[in-house]
């Protein structure tokens, strides 16, 4: 390991643990590779501090948001223990630095799954299928970052609720979806919004954790992407989301 890495994933792990912006890393060019190093790195200062891994995220799954991004792939990030919320509990808004939220489904694994798969495999891989809400945070000054920024700062991947679970026998292709805050619709949107299909995202998500060695092991949980554009948290709100078919889940803001 580089001093670079190593460097570079302790100022992101305290910017995480403090809640503390920090500069970008632009001014010290990095490639893809060494990014997800420093994702590595960073997320394992937390696992000798007591947490576990719990499974794995995806960004940039709308065509939208790569274009945003000038990028023709998809991004990944890691989970962990500590970062689930209880779904209809409360987070605190003083833990993050610049809190987003997104809604998503969320897959929970039966079996490994890592490489090249298709999405039947893929599915045959799911115990079952949920709602979910993302809480990304940048962690950048400005709220300003390029790729190798965000992927490094576990892209962006900060908080998550997962709502109740349910066998994955339905069609997930085209269900509907609504964000609403404090009980008013912020985002609407549909499962397809996210690649396509959200079978998609899963079939990435083996594939990105064979390329830079992510766990997918049985009964971790995959996050598909965000499939609306994100909103911004403040204190004192409730989000909730409903998904067709699916159920719902939430969680408040507190101080």
């Amino acid at each position: 390991m580089s001093a670079d890495i190593a460097a570079l994933a302790a100022k992101l792990d305290d910017a995480a643990r403090f809640a503390k912006a920090t500069p970008q890393i632009a001014g010290e060019p990095i490639s893809v590779g060494d990014a997800y190093a420093v994702q590595k790195t960073s997320i394992q200062k937390r696992l000798a501090r007591g947490e576990r891994i719990v499974g794995m995220k995806m960004g940039f799954t709308s065509r939208a948001k790569m274009i945003q991004m000038n990028v023709s792939d998809l991004i990944c990030g890691r989970l962990t223990d500590a970062m689930m919320a209880e779904d209809g509990g409360a987070i605190s808004f003083k833990k993050f630095v610049h809190p987003r939220v997104e809604p998503e489904v969320a897959f929970l694994l039966r079996k490994p799954l890592i490489g090249k798969v298709t999405p039947l495999q893929a599915l045959d891989a799911v115990e079952a299928i949920a709602p979910a809400l993302e809480i990304i945070d940048s962690r950048y000054e400005n709220f300003k970052f390029s790729l190798t920024d965000v992927i490094a700062d576990n892209s962006s991947s900060s908080a998550f609720v997962i709502g109740p679970w349910r066998k994955p026998d339905i069609d997930i292709a085209n269900l509907g979806m609504v964000m609403s805050i404090n009980g008013r619709p912020q985002a609407f949107g549909s499962t397809a919004a996210i690649l396509g299909h959200p079978l998609r995202s899963l079939v990435s998500a083996a594939r990105l954790a064979a390329e830079f060695d992510v766990d997918m092991s049985a009964g971790n949980i995959v996050m598909a992407g965000g499939a609306t554009a994100a909103s911004a948290l403040s204190a004192h709100i409730y989000v909730s989301l409903e998904v067709e078919a699916l159920g719902r889940c939430g969680f408040s803001v507190e101080d």
